[in-house]
């Protein structure tokens, strides 16, 4: 197993808690990027750990000119767009999403048998401005093709993109280059670490416990922001069974002119975009006619039939 070598720690540029907020169609999340507090932190938009049971959900909405990550933490969340394309993610199951042109897509949570909501994660990251209209695309990534890096006994990291301790993820997920990692820790004091390139912006989302860094303590539902000014991030948990995620993405410098879900370079493009959502046109064609099958819902018993083969 290899070692996250971290010489100079980066400082802690903002925190905070936070605050659950309702969302979608009677969905609760907890937002921290794309809040008054932290607009965007470059190339990411939006974060939102989300908590949502049937008949709730995120019915059909319209994305244009960013890439959406999802991770389903506990239940299972059923997509669907106007192409056709539908599918479950299983809990530890991600989906990568390229908007691009155009999509418009629909999330609704699987109603579980034992009751359970569904959380997870969703992360709206920016494309690059060449590549803002590319043709949209999914990546589903299966929890069985997530490696496992396991540094210590106390420490176990999902890499779900980019490389942790010696242990490399899958390449080719999203065309903004994301690295995502899931720390789960079952000790206090366990010391983590993770390096990262200098032109990488780095953040830290607590799902559960607690957490140190640079002899300051930040509970449950904290987003720590840092900056460019180390090789990475180290702490330690200061509490049992913590777990959190480490996110970061390559910053490149450009405009961010954001409508809700559409995202562009200038106001001019933002407003053709709208026009076109409203009109039908340049990729959302299907947007008037189209209905989701899984808009009356998706019982866990019908799951199978959205899932590939082996599933």
């Amino acid at each position: 197993m290899g070692l996250n070598v971290v010489s100079k720690v980066r400082s802690v540029l903002k925190h905070f808690v936070a605050i659950e907020q309702s969302e979608g169609a009677g969905a609760l999340v907890k937002r921290s990027i794309g809040t008054i507090q932290m607009r965007n932190f470059p190339p990411f938009l939006m974060l939102d750990n989300f908590d949502v049971s049937p008949p709730a959900g995120f019915p059909e909405h319209p994305h244009h000119g960013q890439e959406t990550i999802t991770y389903v933490l506990r239940g299972m969340m059923a997509h669907e767009d106007f192409t056709g394309s539908k599918g479950v993610l299983r809990s530890g199951d991600l989906q990568f999403m390229t908007a691009g042109k155009a999509i418009v897509h629909s999330e609704i949570p699987v109603k579980m048998d034992n009751g359970e909501s569904t959380q997870g994660l969703q992360l709206w990251v920016d494309l690059p401005n060449d590549i803002k209209n590319v043709e949209p695309r999914y990546r589903d990534l299966r929890r069985e093709e997530i490696p496992l890096a396991t540094p210590s006994d106390n420490l176990i990291v999902k890499v779900i993109s980019g490389e942790s301790y010696g242990v490399k993820s899958l390449t080719e997920l999203a065309y903004t280059p994301v690295e995502f990692y899931h720390f789960i820790a079952n000790k206090k004091n366990t010391e983590f670490a993770q390096p990262f390139s200098d032109d990488f912006s780095s953040f830290i989302y607590i799902m559960k416990g607690s957490i140190s860094i640079s002899d300051q303590e930040y509970p449950e539902s904290s987003a720590i922001f840092f900056k460019n000014d180390g090789d990475g991030i180290r702490g330690f948990t200061t509490s049992d069974n913590a777990e959190f995620a480490i996110i970061a993405g390559k910053y490149f410098n450009q405009k961010v002119v954001q409508y809700g879900p559409f995202v562009e370079s200038s106001r001019e493009n933002i407003v053709d975009v709208i026009q076109n959502y409203q009109n039908g046109v340049n990729g959302f064609e299907n947007a008037r006619t189209w209905s989701p099958v899984i808009k009356n819902g998706v019982t866990e018993a019908e799951v199978q039939q959205y899932l590939p083969k082996g599933n």
